[in-house]
């Protein structure tokens, strides 16, 4: 065999051993675990031989600890670029087969490579987490190495979508990673997040939790907001990123993809006229409104098990991708809370960073009152709504279906917040406060002293709120200043809102000058 047939079986037996990763018996304990591998995972999610590796080759650099005798090809870290439908993307997947995915200093320069490389092209980032954290061996290198990964989520974001996929342990400053990223996915049962482990927690404070209850996956989808979505298998979560992709642009100077639409812009949706309740305290499921004006019915939702009151998503209209923010009238009566607004305002804010057209479905009756709320900074998460809004220069539409009263109504997208078009329906209604409230405030000084001359409080209360109910309970009002641009049969919604966004297709607005704005926080 000539010496350059040699070279090349090397090059082929090297290349075999790297794809092993840890070695079979490794491989073989993460399938017991129910788990795929690192190139397993990518090869789901990639279209069928797109994958372009880097650094195949590449070992850590480690001496102590007898580090230097345990070197696997790849050290840890699968990473390359491929496509999704047809489109570019950057990916890297930690591979737990070799130390448990721990972070090296070599490790974490095949990520920053991938990144570098995401940001030049312009495509989005996916980021595939399976480790036990730094490697401690390594000591400040992997600490070092983490802090580099941080710094360029930060410079991507708002650039190219940057998605987080937590197929295993991602634990202590590992998590910054994913929690800088634009959305992030965790595997149920067999994913956590956490920055102290349950052994510190019992160290430190003396609660006894085990992993699940402390950051599992139902815990972050439900409790804390931290991920996104949350997926039984892997294969329902590779589908699920898929999905997702195909709603966002690849960058922040290109729009979403567009679909072909067969659903026609102009069909009539009849059960829209009656699903608004005569008793105005009575609930409806904003998801049947949803699902009657969007394409098809298709609704992606984004943080589906977190504060319910708001639900927010993609969905598409005529074919085009926009961002759905609607108020839940089934969940505490759709009110705003801390919770609902950072949820809506970070999902606002990436459909402004990213191009995609806000539709906004309101009807809130405020925001909930308490010591709970004001303790945790409901004025300072209600202003991050507000702000988000406000600063949003993509279209925006909303429509009012029914309440919009007080702050929550400035901040659901008013026009004084440069919203586009501002629809309502005939039912809508647009004020201060609601009916009792306000008569029990206007008119305190007329029903005391009724009270205290014997005659009839309560029916002059009634009267009073129905004076108030005939000015305000219907959305002319706000119509007759402009506030709102036209009232419509909530069965057109659905083509309104169509020739909406092809009317504001062109639309160009601009911030005024500055580094950057200081969101309340």
């Amino acid at each position: 065999m000539s010496k350059q047939l040699e070279k090349i079986k090397q090059l082929i037996e090297k290349r075999e051993k790297a794809r092993l990763g840890g070695g079979e018996k490794a491989i073989q304990k993460q399938h017991d675990k129910g788990k795929y591998t690192a190139r397993e995972r990518i090869e789901m999610l990639l279209d069928k031989g797109s994958f372009e590796e880097y650094d195949m080759f590449k070992e850590h650099r480690c001496h102590n600890f007898g580090m230097e005798k345990k070197q696997f090809l790849g050290d840890g870290v699968v990473a390359g670029s491929g496509t999704i439908d047809g489109r570019l993307v950057f990916i890297f997947a930690q591979d737990f087969t070799v130390h448990a995915g721990s972070l090296s200093e070599t490790m974490s320069q095949k990520i920053c490579k991938v990144m570098d490389m995401a940001m030049k092209m312009g495509a989005p980032l996916i980021g595939i987490n399976d480790s036990g954290g730094a490697r401690i061996q390594e000591g400040i290198n992997a600490l070092a190495g983490y802090a580099e990964i941080f710094e360029r989520n930060i410079l991507a974001s708002g650039v190219i979508p940057q998605i987080s996929g937590i197929f295993g342990p991602c634990a202590g400053g590992a998590v910054y990673s994913p929690a800088l990223t634009d959305f992030t996915l965790m595997m149920e049962g067999t994913s956590y997040m956490f920055l102290t482990g349950p052994k510190v927690v019992k160290t430190v404070t003396g609660e006894d939790i085990d992993q699940e209850h402390l950051g599992g996956a139902s815990v972050h989808a439900s409790k804390s907001g931290v991920t996104h979505f949350t997926a039984k298998t892997e294969e329902e979560a590779i589908e699920m990123l898929k999905s997702l992709l195909s709603y966002i642009p690849s960058n922040n100077m290109e729009q979403a993809p567009r679909k072909e639409c067969n659903d026609p812009i102009d069909r009539l949706e009849d059960s829209l006229n009656e699903i608004i309740p005569e008793n105005p305290n009575e609930a409806y499921d904003m998801y049947k409104v949803i699902g009657a004006i969007i394409d098809n019915g298709e609704f992606f939702e984004v943080q589906p098990k977190f504060a319910k009151n708001i639900i927010v998503g993609f969905a598409r209209f005529n074919g085009q991708s926009v961002g759905i923010v609607a108020n839940q009238p089934s969940c505490y009566a759709g009110v705003l809370d801390v919770n609902a607004s950072r949820k809506g305002a970070r999902f606002v804010r990436f459909c402004d960073a990213f191009n995609i057209p806000i539709v906004s479905l309101v009807d809130v009756p405020g925001f909930l009152p308490g010591t709970g709320q004001e303790y945790n900074a409901v004025i300072l998460h209600g202003a991050q709504l507000l702000y988000a809004y406000g600063e949003a220069t993509v279209p925006k539409i909303t429509v009012t279906l029914r309440k919009s009263y007080g702050g929550s109504h400035i901040v659901m997208g008013s026009k004084q917040l440069h919203t586009d078009l501002n629809y309502a329906w005939p039912s809508a209604e647009i004020a201060v406060m609601g009916a009792s409230g306000a008569a029990a405030v206007l008119y305190a000084k007329e029903a005391k002293a009724k009270k205290e001359a014997g005659e009839d409080v309560k029916s002059f209360i009634a009267e009073k709120e129905e004076e108030y109910n005939e000015l305000f309970a219907n959305p002319y009002q706000a119509a007759k200043y402009g506030y709102i641009d036209d009232v419509i049969e909530p069965r057109n919604t659905r083509f309104r809102i169509c020739r909406a966004l092809a009317q504001l297709a062109t639309k160009r607005d601009a911030l005024p000058a500055k580094k950057h704005g200081n969101i309340p926080m």
